[in-house]
């Protein structure tokens, strides 16, 4: 389709013919989004170009009507939805005024290189584009429809030139005499009008308009003709040639106005090596690290748009990457720091004194005086200049009303700003500024990662001879981990290496805001301590959005707007707006905060006094999830279920760890037993057995009135470690106290498989197996699916292989039936033991490959790590050693990242059965005292382990 906006608003489909689109709402709607066409454009952009000052109630839901009739008449696939706002899905070439703005600049770049002719008809094809004002249709779109008439308006002025060089100069007058009138103060049509009256044999004319202008200018503004028209008088009084020479391709470049007397001529003092003037910008003292990805994306942002907004948290880096990104550019540049403006209304006054603008002498009494906005207008209309406008998010309306003003009328102007907030005007292209890259715990190459080389180079240069080494990177990583990867956290922390080691300096970030008090004398004092560079942004929030960053500072990691709205209390919309001002950053589908920002936000909370109240409900909202999502990790939804759960895990622990510290056991309990079975399958079982011991000891040696379940959860839990001492032993006879081996959890679920693990069937096996197969047919699908894996398991104990593999192919009818991959790879596991016990390896193998494939699929790393060992196993028994051993190097180490001592036990098992196929009894002496260390004792699903631990010893001894 093709969109067209420089007139009234209209589209055209493949064939050309137009494309019905509704009434004017909708029309004006699609005028936004096609000027932004690929880019997606802010709601609150939408609501205030499309109604005004007064939009009507609800106009949320006005807008979501006219995005819904704009969707039908044009398909629902153009128009996207996006957190942000909406997005038009084109391409910006298929919108009449992004071709016309590229044709007038590819016009504009054949003039300057003397290519007349193609100047002449790029320039008009570009001006046929237009069929009347700009967003027509979009009468509330005044400062973009007024930036469209200043290109187009320029447009004309560059095809005028053209014309000019072409010898044109009679067939321009009138025209010019026309542009002139409506444009009075535009100084370049003058000196077109000038030539052209000159070219046609008129010099006393030429002349004339050169004086009108003069009395014009001195009259409106105070100031004296520019140098262009200056120039043009000059050569009109001299009679020079130039004015009616006509150039063929190549010709000379068009005119170009020197630069205004308010800045130095280019290679004058402050003239970079490029040639453009660098005003304002210093010269950095520390080297830039890890920013020449941001830095070429900063430069590409000014090649395709005007306004460029570099957005971010405090500290992360805004400026300097300005300041870099502009010290590249070739053209000149401005850098004007907003840090010490206190109030709107020495915005622009700030800018002229960057620019070096002086006042005027005081107005005479018949003239009126100039305002700051008029002068920064009239001085740089026809310049071509980047001006950087830093540290912008206590003045963003004033800035964004002035940057506004200024592109509108100023062709030849770039901005660049930086601010914690967006401008949020037409046209802005927002390129966030994040931390720098960090490193995971344990890094192979530490300095790979932008943050550890910023620590390393600002902590050479206050301790000179530091590196980065073996003895220092675990330290340093956690540093740069601790602070987010801000630069200026890291800066400030490397700083501290004057006076102190740093594993010192590691040690003491639990108290950041403390530590890090160091900075520049010369910084900005709210960049010279961490607590001020986030107390800046703290500051400059409302009343309910410091209420919503408090609050939500109880969230570990990050929050969606439905939890962030039920736990806090306070609407979305709140939560959106700390997102515009980097108090939170938005991450696959959450909001979270950084860590240093959240450590903040919790002082806060704790000075409110709503710390208990908020984390009571951060609680609540916790156990309802698991209450609603436990059953679902049983069914063939499992891995939607335990993704979502991935990204609340850290909050699940949170919330277990406020109930074992607040003294509400009993809710405790409830939230552990119901995060059981996902803690299970994603194999987190130190850290786990860790929060319920502690839970434990704050309930004592009684369970809770009616929470046997619970309760028995919580002690089987405590044993995840593997770890057989007398306080876990104790735990375990206890659960057999508890609940008759006959039990059917009615609320806990996976307790059913959890108990049998790790407590096994009492002495009267035979009675066990018929009590299941009494009770199986009645059960719910999962139970009766786990109900005939126990049996099948029963039945091998009882040596019935036959009964067993039966009841074993049922258990996987069942679970397959449910679509359940966890219980499926438990009953293929069972499978491949029983054929291993018959000696059919090769079906073990494939039985224990396509349990491997499910547990990779549900990233259940403990299966996984025990189908690998059973297919070590097979392997064994087919005479393929060096093939067993790489699945038990490959199961050893995923057991131990998830600290499942049970496979890491029989993983070594292998390994050493290896090394004696191989005659290395040492070898294997060692790994078996390992794995006979690594076993946990009082499992009864590790006896097997435990029995071919002790076999093998007998061996490796005996052949010694």
């Amino acid at each position: 389709m093709r969109f067209e906006i420089l007139g009234p608003t209209s589209v055209l489909d493949e064939d050309g013919a137009p494309v019905a689109l509704g009434g004017p709402r909708v029309r004006a709607l699609l005028t936004l989004l096609a000027l932004n066409a690929g880019r997606v454009v802010g709601a609150d952009r939408l609501v205030d170009d499309l109604y005004g000052p007064h939009p009507p109630d609800g106009v949320a839901n006005a807008l979501q009507s006219q995005v819904s009739r704009l969707r039908r008449a044009l398909g629902r696939d153009l128009i996207e939805f996006h957190p942000a706002g909406y997005r038009l899905v084109a391409d910006p070439h298929d919108v009449d005024a992004r071709r016309f703005e590229l044709l007038a600049l590819d016009g504009r770049r054949a003039l300057a290189a003397g290519d007349a002719g193609r100047a002449a008809a790029l320039l008009g094809e570009a001006l046929e584009l237009w069929r009347g004002a700009p967003l027509a249709d979009a009468p509330h779109a005044v400062s973009a429809a007024a930036g469209l008439e200043e290109l187009r308006l320029a447009a004309v002025e560059d095809r005028l030139q053209a014309d000019l060089a072409l010898g044109r100069h009679r067939d321009l007058v009138a025209e010019l005499r026309r542009l002139t009138a409506a444009h009075p103060m535009r100084e370049r049509l003058r000196a077109q009008l000038m030539r052209a009256l000159y070219g046609s044999g008129r010099q006393a004319e030429a002349l004339a308009v050169y004086e009108e202008a003069r009395r014009l200018l001195d009259r409106e503004l105070g100031v004296e003709p520019g140098a262009e028209l200056a120039a043009a008088h000059l050569a009109v009084l001299r009679a020079d040639p130039s004015l009616t020479a006509q150039t063929t391709a190549p010709s000379p470049a068009p005119f170009q106005p020197p630069v205004p007397p308010f800045l130095p001529e280019p290679g004058g003092p402050g003239a970079s090596p490029g040639g453009g003037f660098k005003q304002g910008l210093r010269a950095q003292l520390t080297s830039f690290v890890g920013r020449a990805e941001e830095l070429a994306q900063v430069s590409a942002r000014l090649r395709d748009s005007r306004l460029v907004t570099l957005i971010g948290p405090g500290g992360a880096g805004k400026t300097r990457l300005a300041q870099e990104a502009a010290a590249q550019e070739p053209g000149d540049v401005c850098f004007v720091p907003l840090a010490h403006v206190a109030g709107a209304a020495g915005v622009p006054g700030a800018v002229l004194v960057a620019l070096d603008i002086r006042d005027a002498l005081l107005p005479a009494p018949q003239r009126a005086a100039v305002g700051p906005v008029t002068r920064l207008l009239t001085a740089l209309a026809e310049r071509d200049l980047l001006l950087v406008l830093d540290n912008c998010e206590h003045l963003v309306a004033t800035v964004a009303e002035l940057a506004d003003a200024l592109l509108a009328s100023c062709p030849g102007l770039r901005v660049l700003t930086t601010s914690r907030e967006a401008l949020g005007i037409t046209g802005e292209s927002i390129l966030p500024v994040s931390p720098l890259r960090l490193p995971p715990p344990e890094p192979d190459d530490p300095l790979a990662y932008a943050a550890v080389r910023l620590f390393a180079d600002r902590a050479a240069a206050v301790r000179p001879g530091f590196a980065v080494d073996a003895g220092n990177a675990a330290d340093v990583v956690r540093i740069c981990r601790a602070l987010d990867g801000l630069p200026l956290a890291i800066e400030l922390a490397a700083a501290r290496l004057r006076t102190l080691p740093v594993a010192d300096v590691a040690a003491r970030l639990d108290d950041r805001f403390r530590l890090l008090t160091r900075g520049s004398r010369t910084a900005l004092p709210r960049h010279q301590t961490l607590r001020a560079v986030v107390a800046w942004s703290w500051d400059l929030l409302d009343d309910a959005e410091q209420r919503l960053a408090a609050r939500l500072s109880v969230f570990v990691g990050g929050a969606t707007p439905e939890a962030a709205e039920r736990v806090c209390g306070l609407p979305e919309e709140v939560l959106f707006s700390l997102a515009e001002k980097s108090l939170v950053e938005y991450v696959g589908g959450r909001y979270r905060m950084l860590d240093t920002i959240r450590a903040f936000c919790a002082e806060r909370l704790a000075e409110s006094g709503e710390t208990a109240a908020i984390r009571d409900a951060h609680t609540a909202y916790y156990l309802d999830l698991v209450l609603t999502v436990d059953p679902l990790l049983r069914t063939a939804d499992q891995l939607t279920w335990l993704a979502r759960l991935d990204r609340e895990s850290d909050d699940l622990e949170a919330a277990v760890r406020w109930t074992t510290v607040s003294g509400r056991p009993e809710t405790g309990l409830r939230l552990l037993a119901h995060s059981a079975c996902y803690w299970w399958m994603r194999g987190h079982r130190g850290v786990i057995a860790g929060l319920a011991a502690a839970l434990l000891a704050r309930i004592g040696d009684v369970c809770p009135a009616g929470m046997e379940e619970e309760y028995v959860m919580c002690l089987l839990v405590t044993a995840w470690t593997g770890v057989a001492d007398d306080v876990v032993r104790e735990r375990l006879a206890e659960v057999r106290e508890l609940l008759p081996i006959a039990h059917l959890p009615e609320r806990v679920e996976f307790l059913m498989m959890m108990r049998s693990m790790f407590t096994g069937p009492p002495g009267d096996v035979e009675k066990i197996y018929r009590d299941l197969l009494a009770n199986i047919e009645g059960l719910p699908p999962w139970q009766r699916a786990l109900s005939y894996s126990g049996a099948g398991f029963v039945l091998q104990i009882l040596g019935r292989a036959e009964e067993s593999l039966a009841t074993f192919r049922r258990a996987l009818a069942a679970f397959r039936a449910i679509g359940e991959r966890w219980g499926t790879v438990l009953v293929l596991s069972g499978l491949g033991e029983l054929a291993s016990r018959e000696g059919d390896y090769a079906a073990s193998y494939a039985l224990s490959d396509e349990a491997l494939t499910l547990a990779r699929e549900l990233d259940a790393r403990a299966e996984m790590a025990e189908a690998l060992c059973r297919r070590g196993d097979a392997l064994l028994g087919m005479g393929e050693p060096l093939g067993g051993r790489a699945d038990y190097e490959e199961a050893a180490e995923l057991a131990r990242r998830v600290g499942s001592m049970d496979m890491l036990a029989w993983a070594h098992l292998g390994m050493a059965e290896v090394a004696l196929i191989g005659g290395e009894r040492d070898a294997a002496l060692s790994l078996l005292a390992q794995a006979r260390a690594e076993c946990p004792d009082d499992w009864y699903s590790t006896e097997d382990i435990r029995n071919r631990i002790d076999e093998a010893l007998g061996r490796a001894v005996s052949e010694r």
